[in-house]
């Protein structure tokens, strides 16, 4: 299945989630001088027009992104994430809002490597227009993530985020998800794995995080923001999750601290909510 496009949904609430969160992870990478890979395995077309096409339509950004912008109160890791999104908007404008490996290129540095992956045959020729001059340490292909992911691991500097976020369309996608982490964390379990997926009514969708609890890791963190009650009908996004493997050990402090914040503002009902757990073996 080949319809979703992300740019409907450019900078809604879950991509303040997400992306934020990849800020945070990337952050962790780069305070060692060693290099690193980031991997997307569903990269999306890069970078969204907000302001014309799709994105305008239901103009979702503007319970997201759009809510943050003037704020002068933001959390540090808010501040810094928002900050991102205004270097693409010289104007001080929202007109444009970066996709997760656009965040990953301002932020990775000469020795760092983007592995970026996409199937939609529209959206793959848009990521590989908006990466051209990055031929160096961008490869864009245009083929399943889930697969290409087995060729990659372990990446040569056994140093990684691994950002798994498929569009949860065709419901096999859920498995996949679970089966390509437990071929992956066969050939790098050390990997920093971020697995994004939405709250909706399908049991599918509820059933993933217990599914991603019983994964064989050490350490996992999960988050989730609900910004409003489920749709009558069970119809509709009412949030999202990242559910992350091998975390740094400070996220867990810093999500703590934001997510009261983060709920006060992109709330749409009495029932916007956040989960925030952790889990560290004692092996």
């Amino acid at each position: 299945m080949l319809s979703y496009r992300h740019a409907f949904h450019a900078g809604n609430h879950a991509d303040v989630l997400k992306h934020l969160i990849e800020v945070q992870l990337l952050r962790h990478l780069m305070q060692k001088d060693k290099p690193f890979w980031y991997i997307d395995t569903h990269a999306g077309a890069g970078c969204y027009a907000l302001n014309s096409g799709y994105a305008a339509q239901n103009a979702e950004f503007e319970s997201g992104i759009a809510r943050l912008w003037d704020r002068n109160d933001l959390p540090t890791a808010l501040a810094d994430y928002v900050a991102l999104v205004k270097a693409i908007n010289p104007d001080k404008k929202i007109n444009l809002y970066p996709g997760s490996p656009l965040f990953a290129l301002h932020l990775l540095r000469a020795q760092d490597r983007l592995r970026l992956f996409e199937l939609h045959p529209t959206d793959s020729k848009l990521l590989q227009q908006n990466f051209a001059t990055e031929s160096a340490r961008v490869q864009v292909q245009s083929i399943d993530g889930f697969t290409a992911l087995k060729a990659l691991l372990p990446p040569p500097p056994r140093r990684a985020l691994i950002l798994i976020d498929p569009p949860y369309e065709d419901k096999q996608d859920y498995r996949r998800v679970i089966t390509v982490l437990n071929e992956s964390l066969k050939r790098f379990a050390n990997g920093i794995y971020a697995i994004w997926y939405p709250q909706l009514q399908r049991p599918e969708a509820r059933q993933l995080p217990e599914q991603l609890k019983r994964l064989p890791v050490k350490v996992w963190l999960h988050v989730a923001l609900s910004i409003q009650a489920p749709g009558i009908g069970g119809f509709g996004m009412h949030g999202s999750g990242l559910f992350i493997l091998n975390p740094p050990w400070t996220l867990y402090a810093t999500l703590h601290a934001l997510m009261p914040y983060l709920v006060a503002q992109l709330a749409q009902d009495e029932h916007a909510k956040f989960t925030l757990e952790k889990y560290e073996s004692d092996l």
